[in-house]
């Protein structure tokens, strides 16, 4: 089965604006973050919303491990980031976190520190290569049991 993605409906380049966050405020939210990019993906009884968030600067590879590095040669990026991420979250829905490395954990992390009410809505945190939208909202959907939308006759 080929998978298409959904329409883009929001991006956001290293800033979110209020305008924005709070149209996403919905039921359930799936964020896959790695260290270049956040896809935001907000679903609903009836509709799907994204947007995305884009890490400032280009990315170093660096081991997970290298912790001090990361820190020392880009000591705002990070925190940044993380902070676009979490305003693109506003809202009293629950969140599962994927990704495919450790940014994940690092956002985690980052929101334990500084977002404590974000923290408590944060339900999973999950390994995922680079699935697409329409694979994302599916599992959002499955790991939160709901059933997608029925067509209007």
């Amino acid at each position: 089965m080929r998978h298409l993605p959904l329409p883009r409906r929001h991006r956001a380049h290293g800033t979110v604006g209020t305008r924005l966050a709070s149209r996403l405020a919905m039921n359930h939210a799936v964020v896959w973050i790695d260290q270049q990019e956040a896809r935001v993906i907000e679903v609903d009884a009836d509709k799907v919303e994204e947007a995305i968030v884009h890490a400032r600067g280009p990315h170093i590879h660096r081991h997970a491990n290298e912790h001090d590095l990361r820190v020392r040669n880009h000591p705002d990026d990070e925190p940044k980031f993380f902070r676009e991420v979490a305003r693109a979250l506003e809202g009293p829905g629950q969140v599962l976190l994927v990704g495919p490395s450790k940014a994940k954990l690092h956002f985690f992390k980052y929101v334990q520190q500084h977002d404590r009410p974000l923290e408590a809505r944060i339900v999973g945190i999950e390994s995922a290569d680079h699935p697409s939208d329409a694979q994302l909202v599916a599992h959002l959907r499955q790991y939160f049991h709901e059933s997608p939308p029925r067509r209007q006759p």
